[in-house]
């Protein structure tokens, strides 16, 4: 009988992945992480597709990943968000998806990342919420008091 194997969670993953970088690339991922988790203690970090960080809340919210001269963090309804402050650097080429790039030496705007993942997940639960059956949808609602 073969033994369990023990899964790492997410979070541990994305830990060792920043270790791993060991640049500039892992400090980025991991000040980006961190302003994440400080925009929504609530959200979900999960580990797909075969190697990319990825925030959730109610629905996808972002992905990390680090390439060779940059950090970019994708929103999963990047177009559908407003973005006073201009975040968004990449990815206007498709009709969902939008994208900030970080390279080396860039400075974070923190209070506007913050806003635009408090509004990533705003814009998830009201598409939850118009998803969700007639008769459930008090319940959703309800749920998120509570």
């Amino acid at each position: 009988m073969k033994k369990p194997i023990a899964v790492e969670s997410a979070s541990a993953i994305i830990d060792a992945k920043i270790r791993e970088l060991g640049d500039w690339r892992g400090k980025m991922l991991a000040r980006v992480r961190e302003i994440i988790h400080a925009a929504d203690p609530e959200i979900v970090e999960e580990w797909k597709w075969m190697g990319s960080p990825v925030w959730s809340h109610d629905g996808i919210i972002a992905v990390g990943n680090a390439h060779k001269d940059k950090v970019k963090l994708t929103f999963a309804h990047g177009a559908s968000l407003p973005d006073p402050d201009k975040l968004f650097n990449a990815g206007f080429g498709g009709k969902v998806w939008r994208a900030i790039d970080f390279f080396e030496g860039d400075k974070i705007h923190e209070r506007a990342l913050r806003t635009l993942i408090r509004d990533a997940i705003a814009y998830n639960q009201v598409k939850l919420k118009k998803k969700a059956p007639a008769g459930t949808r008090a319940k959703v609602h309800k749920s998120k008091k509570g």
